[in-house]
Formats: structure tokens, sequence, C-alpha cells
């Protein structure tokens, strides 16, 4: 049965806790698909895909431009390691409009020699910041 009272979201980037605090709920892509998770989830690691991390506290809604990194997920909590995660006022729109046009543009003019994984998630980045901005 679901906790009324939430659980632990704690998000850990290489040089700051992001985010520590209660919530009803988290939402965000893993390599698998989009996850949401309640209190009482069953155990599961997941592997983070570029996208809009949304967090349901008792009180407010708040979203964040997630990129990488590892989610542990324990009925008690989740723990978000975070190779990168932006607040929205922490994105600058015009680098990132511009960060989407290269990768379109790699992409579309593709060569033998394009990286186009890394082209991919670079969009999917751009996309993820010019996303949580609206």
């Amino acid at each position: 049965m679901a906790d009324k009272n939430g659980f632990l979201l704690r998000i850990v980037t290489p040089d700051r806790v992001f985010y520590e605090n209660q919530v009803d709920m988290v939402e965000f892509n893993t390599t698998e698909g989009e996850i949401g998770i309640l209190p009482g989830h069953i155990p599961m690691t997941v592997i983070v895909k570029p996208g809009i991390l949304n967090i349901s506290e008792p009180e407010a809604e708040k979203e964040a431009a997630l990129h990488s990194g590892f989610a542990e997920i324990l009925p008690e909590g989740v723990t978000i390691l975070a190779e990168v995660i932006e607040w929205p006022n922490e994105i600058d729109e015009q680098r990132a409009v511009a960060a989407r046009e290269r990768a379109e543009e790699r992409l579309r003019s593709r060569t033998p020699d394009t990286d186009v994984a890394r082209a991919e998630t670079a969009l999917q980045r751009a996309l993820a910041r010019i996303q949580v901005l609206k």
C-alpha cells in the first residue's frame, strides 16, 4: 500500500546535491521508456535517458531537464545519480536552440563518419532543455 507521506527523492550530480525532499511522485525517461514512481514501488535500477524530470511535491509541481545517469528505486525512496540535470532558470535558451540546430544538421547531412548515436543524444538533450523552458 502506498505511503500517504510520499517518499524521499534524492538527486545527486558530480558537483552537488541537486534535490532532496519528500515527494508524492516522480516521472522521467529511461532507456526502457517513461517511468512514473509512487511510494512503495518495486525495487529496480534503471538507466536515465534525456528528457523532462517531473516532480510532484505535496504542494507543488517541479520540472527539470535530466540528461543522463542512473536511478535506484526502492519502496522507501528514489536516488538518481545524474551526470547532468538543470532547473529551467539554469538553462540558456539561445544555447539550447543552437545545440538543437547543430544536432539536427548533423543528422540531416550525415556522412559515413557521423556518430549518429551522439548526434541523437545531443538532440534529445537540447529538446529536453527547450521543453522544460516552456
